[in-house]
């Protein structure tokens, strides 16, 4: 396997010009929240389903960002809810939370290993809160193959906001076009292509290997 596409330009550093593949973590690497993970969070935050769901996905990007702490964004759902949540039952929301989003695809892992061993830049952009960053890290070593690692709560930007992207290409060193930035969201990648990089829709493991040009 070869770095994807790659250009060389003579008056540059060759390895600042290779094509860098930027993954999302979530609904590419990592799963999206489990059906039971689901149920249980709802569950422990009470009242109707629908109501919660509003006030989790309507609050998070700023607790993705990093604006507000978990135990803050927990007591703002209270409040979306009308609910009052103390301490014990924030605990137990934050790790019922942890523990949704912490299934990880194992095919992905693997093309992972196997381009970071061809010498393929890769690199990583998640929108994720400070707690699920350090869950991820203290698990799984795999995040270490990403020579820039951007996690929404500690750049301060959070997709498909394009600081996001910029602050990746800033820590990156390359120029927009030799980005490959890969997600599942149209959205995520609209906002990428705005700022110059490119864009792959990633529906599953084999077709993003088609793309790239890797074989099994």
């Amino acid at each position: 396997m070869t770095p994807i596409s790659p250009t060389h330009d003579s008056d540059r550093d060759p390895a600042a010009t290779r094509d860098v593949v930027l993954f999302d973590m979530f609904g590419v690497i990592a799963r999206h929240q489990s059906a039971d993970g689901k149920e249980r969070l709802a569950a422990i935050a009470g009242g109707p389903a629908p109501a919660f769901w509003d006030a989790y996905w309507g609050l998070r990007q700023a607790y993705d960002r990093g604006d507000v702490t978990g135990a803050t964004y927990w007591r703002q759902v209270a409040d979306a809810l009308g609910a009052d949540f103390d301490e014990a039952r924030i605990a137990r929301l934050i790790e019922a939370d942890l523990a949704s989003w912490s299934a990880v695809d194992a095919t992905m892992v693997t093309l992972l290993d196997e381009m970071a061993a061809a010498g393929q830049p890769i690199a990583l952009l998640s929108n994720i809160p400070e707690e699920l960053a350090t869950h991820y890290e203290e698990r799984h070593s795999w995040l270490k193959l990403f020579q820039v690692r951007a996690f929404s709560c500690r750049i301060g930007h959070a997709k498909p906001e394009p600081g996001a992207y910029r602050w990746c290409l800033d820590a990156l060193g390359v120029d927009p076009g030799r980005v490959l930035f890969v997600d599942d969201r149209e959205d995520n990648i609209r906002a990428a292509e705005a700022v110059g990089v490119r864009g792959h829709l990633f529906t599953t493991p084999a077709r993003l290997r088609e793309a790239l040009r890797i074989s099994a």
